[in-house]
């Protein structure tokens, strides 16, 4: 048996460095994450600092200046009631993040597990796919405005709604992988060592199913984004007067002629942040599998 010594461990403490800071330098190196992560820092400090850039509260209403165009006073200008439309951007965006967060961290961990037990045991295999299967026959916007409707439109019950709907995505994609690393070797050795199933999925499998899991869920959070914005703006979501970029834009539809900013600037807003977390994700898939920033070369 081979002692491991010190200069053993200092040697493997030495490549792990080296092999972080590769990493570093390839993320930094790598466009789309770089630009993706400068655009959700700068949305996340604007949501963050909101209170202390807005004069105005995100429902304060004041009809004399309904509908007037951006100025020094009102930056986005004001919406049909008269409220500063800049708060209620900022407010509704953070609505958007939290919303898109949610459901992305809940999904993506119930696919984790629905995933990793479906590779592992056939029986629930058979019977959670096929419900999976069966969600995915509706197109997501469509079965998630029939969740809502059927709850009441609130903000719980619209992330639970998209839950329920990006979770199949996600548990499909753990259980393709983990059933790749199911039939591994190292695998087979502890069933043969007497591991139990636990120990299997959860201290071995698990780990080695998680990069595609992390590059889902980026994008799950900017398809969440996206749907919660629809959801409002069909008066399925986020219900009035609390902001959402959404209903901001369904108040801003009547009027889009007279005032282009009340559309203009939360679907700027939606867009940033959709364009933020999709090139995340795909910084993200090229630094977590280098065969796709190869293949790209």
């Amino acid at each position: 048996m081979k002692v491991i010594t010190e200069r053993d461990v200092f040697s493997m403490l030495e490549i792990k460095r080296e092999h972080r800071q590769r990493n570093i330098r390839r993320f930094w190196g790598n466009r789309f994450a770089v630009t993706g992560s400068a655009i959700l820092l700068v949305i996340i400090l604007l949501v963050w600092i909101a209170p202390f850039l807005t004069t105005y509260g995100p429902l304060e209403v004041d009809p004399k200046n309904r509908l007037q165009a951006p100025s020094s006073e009102h930056w986005f200008g004001t919406d049909n009631f008269g409220r500063d439309l800049f708060s209620r951007v900022l407010y509704g965006a953070q609505v958007s993040i939290s919303v898109g967060f949610s459901v992305a961290l809940v999904a993506s961990f119930l696919g984790l597990v629905i995933g990793l037990l479906c590779a592992y045991y056939a029986i629930l295999d058979h019977v959670l796919m096929r419900i999976c299967d069966g969600l995915f026959a509706f197109p997501s916007i469509l079965l998630a405005i029939a969740i809502v409707a059927a709850m009441g439109p609130m903000k719980s019950n619209v992330i639970l709604a998209l839950v329920i709907v990006y979770t199949p995505s996600v548990a499909r994609v753990v259980r393709s992988v983990a059933l790749v690393v199911r039939e591994q070797i190292y695998i087979e050795a502890l069933r043969s060592q007497g591991a139990s199933a636990w120990r299997i999925i959860w201290v071995h499998m698990a780990p080695n199913s998680t990069s595609p899991l992390i590059i889902q869920t980026s994008y799950i959070f900017a398809a969440s984004i996206l749907t919660e914005a629809a959801l409002s703006f069909l008066g399925a979501g986020i219900p009035a007067p609390d902001p959402s970029l959404g209903n901001i834009l369904l108040d801003g539809k009547s009027v889009i002629f007279n005032a282009w900013w009340m559309t203009v600037f939360p679907g700027v807003f939606i867009m940033a942040m959709v364009l933020g977390l999709n090139l995340f994700g795909d910084g993200l898939r090229d630094l977590l599998d280098p065969r796709n920033s190869q293949t790209k070369k």
